[in-house]
C-alpha cells in the first residue's frame, strides 16, 4: 500500500472509495449504524450477518442478537443504504466453539462467558477471515470500545461512555485482529448519539431496543439451556456448610452461582448463607457467610496480553483489574507465571469471584488503555 497518501478516517492510506470494509452486523441499532455511517463517508461497505443457531426457532424472541428477526433487520438497513449484504451460516461453527464449551462449564460448576468466546472464536477469527476472504480493508464492528495507535503499534482503549464500554467482553482481542479491527462508535459520548444517527439517517431500527440477554439463552434462564444440551445433567445432590455438614438437598448444581443467597432452600439457619464454591464432582452446593465470598488471589490463565512487552518480561505488574463486567477496575499485582497464566493480587478483597469469569488487565491510575487479561480459574 502507498505510504504518501493521506489517512483517511480508519487510518488507512486509501481514498475511501478505494476502502473497502466489512461491517459486522448484528441486525441491531450499533452496527447499523456504523455500517451507515462508513457508507455515507464513501467507503466501499459490505455488511455480513451471522446465523449462529436455528433462527427459526428464535424468530419471535425479543432481546438478543442474531434471531431471524436481526438478519431481516440487517437486510432492510442494507437495502436502505444501498450496499450488498451477506448472511453466513455459521451454526456448526457457533455450537462448536460456543455452545458446547458453555455447557461443559457450567456441568464443571463454573460460570462462564459465552460472549466473549463468541468474539474471540468466532467474530474475531472466523468472519475476519472471511473479511480477509472479500478483500477488505478491515472489519468494522458497533462495540463500544475504542482503537488507538500507540508508539508501539494499535492499542485496545476503554470506550469513550464508561456505561457503554465493551472491553471486558473484548480482552481477547489479539493483537492481529487488533490491528485489522475498527470500533467507529468508541468514542462517542452516549447511546443518545448513536440513536441520533440511526435516526439522521433513517434508519428502520432507530428505535429498536437493545439485546439483553445471551443470545442463545432466553430470559436468562441458563438451567433450562443445559438441560435440554445435556439431558440428565441436572443430578440433585447436598447443599452443604463449609465444614461438610449438611443442610439440605438442591435440584442440580446448574442451578447455582458463586454468590447466590436467595433460593437455596435452607432458611431459617441464623446468618445469611451464601454459594461460595460448587463441586461437580460431588454434586456439592457450598455454602457459607457472606465473608467466605471475600477472595484477594486470584488464578488467571489463557492471558491474552496486549502489552508493548513480553507479559512475562517482569516480574510483577501493577494494574487495574476487572472480575465482573459489572465491576469497575480495582488495583492488584498481576505475577506473571509463564506467557499465558499469572497469578493477580488483588489489593482489595472481592466477593462471588468465579471460574469461568474473565480477569480483565487495565491501565493502573484509572488511564483508559486495556492490557487484555485471562480466565479465572480454580487453580492447583
Amino acid at each position: 500500500m502507498p505510504r504518501d497518501l493521506p489517512l483517511n478516517s480508519l487510518g488507512l492510506p486509501k481514498p475511501p472509495a478505494e476502502t473497502r470494509v466489512v461491517v459486522a452486523m448484528s441486525g441491531g441499532v450499533d452496527s447499523s449504524v456504523v455500517a451507515a455511517l462508513l457508507k455515507d463517508q464513501g467507503y466501499d461497505v459490505v455488511g455480513v450477518t451471522l446465523q449462529l443457531y436455528d433462527h427459526g426457532a428464535a424468530l419471535a424472541k425479543k432481546g438478543a442478537c442474531c434471531a431471524g428477526r436481526d438478519i431481516h433487520d440487517a437486510r432492510r438497513v442494507a437495502e436502505a443504504m444501498g450496499f450488498p449484504h451477506y448472511v453466513l451460516d455459521y451454526e456448526n461453527t457457533f455450537r462448536e466453539a460456543v455452545i458446547e464449551e458453555f455447557a461443559d462449564a457450567y456441568l464443571a460448576g463454573a460460570t462462564p462467558v459465552p460472549c466473549i468466546r463468541c468474539n474471540e472464536r468466532v467474530k474475531f477469527k472466523d468472519l475476519l477471515a472471511t473479511a480477509k476472504d472479500l478483500d477488505a480493508d478491515c472489519m468494522a464492528t458497533g462495540h463500544y470500545i475504542q482503537r488507538k495507535l500507540g508508539a508501539a503499534g494499535a492499542e485496545l482503549h476503554r470506550a469513550a461512555d464508561p456505561a457503554r464500554d465493551q472491553s471486558y467482553f473484548l480482552f481477547s482481542t489479539a493483537q492481529e485482529q487488533l490491528d485489522y479491527l475498527r470500533f467507529p462508535l468508541g468514542h462517542l459520548a452516549s447511546k443518545a448519539e448513536t440513536r441520533a444517527l440511526a435516526a439522521k439517517y433513517g434508519l428502520p431500527v432507530a428505535d429498536k431496543p437493545d439485546s439483553q440477554d445471551i443470545c442463545f439463552v432466553p430470559n436468562g434462564n441458563y438451567a433450562a439451556v443445559i438441560e435440554k444440551l445435556r439431558p440428565g445433567a441436572a443430578d440433585p445432590g447436598e447443599i452443604v456448610d463449609l465444614s461438610g455438614r449438611v443442610l439440605g438437598q438442591h435440584r442440580g448444581v446448574i442451578h447455582y452461582t458463586i454468590g447466590q443467597r436467595k433460593g437455596l432452600g435452607i432458611g431459617g439457619l441464623g446468618d445469611p448463607l451464601y454459594v461460595v464454591k460448587l463441586d461437580a464432582e460431588t454434586r456439592r452446593v457450598i455454602v457459607g457467610p457472606k465473608e467466605a465470598l471475600s477472595t484477594r488471589v486470584v488464578p488467571v490463565r489463557e492471558i491474552n496480553w496486549l502489552g508493548d512487552t513480553p507479559f512475562d518480561s517482569r516480574p510483577e505488574w501493577e494494574l487495574e483489574v476487572r472480575v465482573r463486567s459489572t465491576r469497575a477496575p480495582r488495583p492488584a499485582l498481576v505475577r506473571p507465571l509463564g506467557p499465558a497464566e499469572a497469578e493477580v493480587t488483588l489489593f482489595e478483597a472481592e466477593d462471588g469471584v468465579s471460574p469461568g469469569q474473565a480477569c480483565v488487565f487495565h491501565e493502573a491510575g484509572g488511564g483508559s488503555r486495556v492490557f487484555g487479561g485471562g480466565w479465572i480459574w480454580r487453580g492447583r
